[in-house]
């Protein structure tokens, strides 16, 4: 197997996620030809550099300089999941050494950063791709294959959104990713994935015409200093995209959606039919097709519920198709629980008991479902 060695450009939230990716790949997909293990990581200090090491364990290096990673001939990958205006630099570096590159988005904090990475590209021999993770799911890869075989015609108009609640209150702390100074904001956070998704879904945009809102001025100081700082960056995004055959739509992405959690959904309505993604439900695929026939009670005609779930091709297949996504976090969660209830001393998930008991009820059904007769439990 061919094992490349990646080194890890920041380790907070995003750091993590990539992390636990790499590490999860080989149960994910049935495959022996290649891998990944990470090797180096690196934060902007000493110490949240070696907090990095000890919890991914191993033997892995820790660094404060980005250019021990991305000019280490022993690194094959740079993951660059720093904060946005600490992208331009590294990126920079990663592609002068032809490393292959994996980036959050967006790739930088600025359009002018953007254009000298876009630039460096040119003589760059390495593969690089963007997080844009959205893309990734059955639910919106089926999408596109039911868009691009013309199963729901010319697109008349269509509705995308991203919705968080994580701002909504004046109390939020201005953090960096509500900073504009620091390639904040919510068209950088959100809006990317959403106005990505959409894009991929419909094409390229012919025109978009955009207004944003701030919903404070001022917001308290992150780490908790007491000062009132002013905000530089949108909290809020409503677009209206022009499609090149003329039709019109609109993408949204918001912070100050009170209520909302991580709500991704969309509308696409064409000549023929049309999708929907429901919030929070990456399981269903929502189609209606309008060549099926109505008629008395109604026919045949409406909205079908398609179950793309986990459904990826092979050699992807763990854990199971009809898993919903996000099954496995309670997996996850249910082996944290054994494990703190054997540090603690206190049983806290399911006992082995209660496992015997379940069986005992298991038989009970199977007896009922033979007899055809209540059996008391």
């Amino acid at each position: 197997m061919k094992k490349y060695k990646v080194g890890i450009l920041g380790f907070g939230f995003m750091g993590k996620v990539h992390s636990y990716g790499y590490r999860t790949l080989p149960f994910y997909y049935d495959q022996q030809d290649f891998g990944a293990v990470i090797t180096h990581v690196c934060t902007s200090r000493a110490e949240t550099a070696a907090k990095a090491v000890s919890q991914l364990g191993g033997e892995i290096k820790a660094c404060t300089d980005f250019r021990e990673i991305t000019e280490n001939p022993d690194i094959d990958i740079v993951d660059v999941c720093t904060p946005n205006a600490s992208h331009r630099e590294a990126l920079l570096s990663a592609i002068s050494h032809n490393k292959h590159i994996y980036c959050d988005k967006p790739i930088t904090a600025t359009p002018e950063e953007a254009r000298e990475v876009m630039a460096a590209l040119q003589n760059y021999k390495g593969i690089g791709q963007m997080t844009l993770q959205n893309r990734c799911f059955p639910v919106t890869m089926r999408a596109k294959q039911i868009i691009d075989e013309g199963r729901i015609g010319q697109i008349l108009e269509f509705r995308g959104s991203y919705l968080h609640s994580g701002s909504a209150s004046p109390n939020a702390p201005l953090k960096w990713k509500l900073s504009g100074a620091a390639g904040g904001g919510v068209v950088a956070d959100l809006g990317s994935h959403i106005l990505d998704l959409m894009q991929y879904l419909l094409g390229k945009f012919a025109a978009v015409s955009a207004v944003t809102h701030i919903a404070y001025p001022q917001r308290p100081e992150a780490g908790g200093t007491g000062r009132m700082v002013d905000v530089d960056a949108e909290d809020n995004m409503i677009a209206t995209i022009l499609l090149p055959n003329g039709a019109k739509g609109t993408v949204s992405a918001s912070k100050i959606a009170t209520g909302c959690e991580d709500e991704v959904s969309f509308e696409i309505y064409g000549s023929k039919g049309a999708l929907k993604l429901a919030p929070m439900d990456w399981h269903k695929l929502y189609f209606y097709d309008a060549s099926a026939p109505g008629g008395t009670l109604g026919g045949y005609r409406g909205w079908t519920a398609i179950d793309c779930g986990q459904r990826y091709e092979a050699p992807g297949g763990f854990p199971t198709p009809k898993a919903t996504m996000g099954w496995l976090r309670g997996h996850v969660h249910c082996l944290y629980t054994f494990l703190e209830s054997v540090y603690t001393g206190k049983q806290l998930g399911p006992s082995l008991q209660e496992g015997c008991e379940l069986q005992e009820l298991l038989a009970k059904v199977k007896e009922s479902a033979a007899t055809k007769s209540w059996v008391e439990i």
